[in-house]
């Protein structure tokens, strides 16, 4: 008999809301194309301008701020690429922390140092940037809101401040703070900023892109001028309505999201009790509420991860986009642990649909898990 599954890999991907399911439904039951000016092109066009009105609050950005693209991959690229391509000289400064669609596009990355709780030096970016400005650069800064591995939350509108001193430009991935904290391109002050809908509950394969009023940018993706002329393509009608459902309830529900944060608490002391060497990464730093990065130096993350799902528990180590690396997790290890330290972290991330079940079932599996696998690890008789 297979075991109950418990869902613990939100920040992969989160199980698909039931009113962006609904909101789907209904776009596909649909004919037309946006571009269309027939009836039913027109439908399909009130559909995508009403989601992007919507997408647009969640962030309180203006509605003609708003490109939708293919997910939160594109949703980066648009925006560093739409920006770098400006004519001048910009140099691209990102942390090692930030997701491989950025610094895939970035030099330096290792330079920008993060503190043993994976918050980004500020100090080394003021130095950096102005450093640039002397040159005769325009710096072009990249920083997430919320770090898709340890769920550490940085200091965007800080960072903005101090670029926008220099003359620069910043980017900000808040594709994992979306519903989990409030999102505001007006406190943050930033020039660009990417989403994406299945971190949120909405479909894979729809994301967004914000563009400040009068931020430099030339199209990436030339064609059919859809989006405002920033991406060419005939639009994801379903999965952009789909999008914007999911964000719509993420943002009502934010409360519930955020009462997690008392559950993760719970489970990890439990961990730390009866696993007294247990590392919590980024447990120093302000985290949001349904993410735990943890591990205990020796005990290979690709042992816990495959134990636990035979268990029952789908949990994962560092990124998704990632997993198939061998390599240790470039964030951990800028955040001052060793390659072995790192190898041995895996991440549990909760949402809308978690239940403090949920969380003590995963701790009570891990400590099974460990005691078989390092039985000198693990305190069996510990209680929380």
């Amino acid at each position: 008999m297979s075991p109950v599954r418990h869902y613990c890999d939100y920040n992969a991907t989160a199980p698909l809301r039931p009113e962006a399911k609904a909101a789907m439904v209904r776009a596909l039951e649909s004919v037309g194309n946006p571009s269309s000016v027939h009836a039913e092109g027109r439908k399909a066009r009130d559909l995508v301008e009403g989601a992007r009105e919507t997408v647009a609050a969640a962030i309180g950005a203006c509605r003609d701020d708003i490109a939708f693209t293919s997910g939160g991959t594109e949703a980066v690229g648009l925006a560093l690429c739409g920006a770098m391509k400006v004519p001048g000289n910009t140099i691209l400064v990102a942390s090692a922390i930030e997701h491989d669609a950025v610094t895939s596009l970035a030099n330096h990355i290792e330079e920008w140092r993060v503190s043993k709780d994976g918050v980004v030096d500020l100090d080394w970016l003021r130095q950096r940037v102005a450093g640039l400005k002397a040159d005769g650069y325009r710096p072009l800064v990249s920083l997430m809101l919320v770090n898709n591995e340890s769920g550490v939350i940085q200091p965007v509108a800080e960072a903005a401040e101090i670029t926008h001193s220099a003359g620069g430009l910043i980017h900000c991935d808040a594709i994992q703070a979306l519903g989990k904290i409030q999102v505001s391109v007006i406190d943050l002050d930033v020039d660009y900023l990417s989403l994406s809908a299945h971190k949120i509950g909405g479909p894979q394969g729809a994301g967004a892109t914000y563009v400040k009023a009068g931020a430099p940018f030339v199209s990436v993706q030339t064609g059919g001028g859809q989006e405002f002329g920033r991406r060419a393509g005939t639009e994801n009608v379903a999965g952009i309505a789909g999008f914007a459902a999911a964000a719509d309830t993420a943002q009502r529900t934010m409360g519930s999201y955020q009462a997690l944060g008392e559950h993760r608490d719970r489970m990890e002391q439990k961990l730390m009790v009866s696993a007294p060497s247990l590392q919590i990464h980024g447990a120093g730093a302000a985290r949001v509420a349904g993410v735990s990065c943890f591990g205990v130096e020796g005990l290979p993350s690709e042992t816990q991860i495959m134990s636990l799902d035979l268990a029952g528990f789908a949990v994962s180590a560092g990124s998704a986009c990632s997993s198939g690396k061998v390599k240790p997790s470039r964030v951990l290890t800028a955040m001052g642990l060793g390659e072995t330290a790192a190898r041995s972290a895996i991440r549990a991330s909760f949402g809308w649909a978690s239940a403090w079940q949920d969380f003590d079932a995963l701790s009570d599996a891990w400590i099974r898990m460990a005691a078989r696998a390092r039985p000198a690890l693990v305190k069996m008789d510990a209680h929380v």
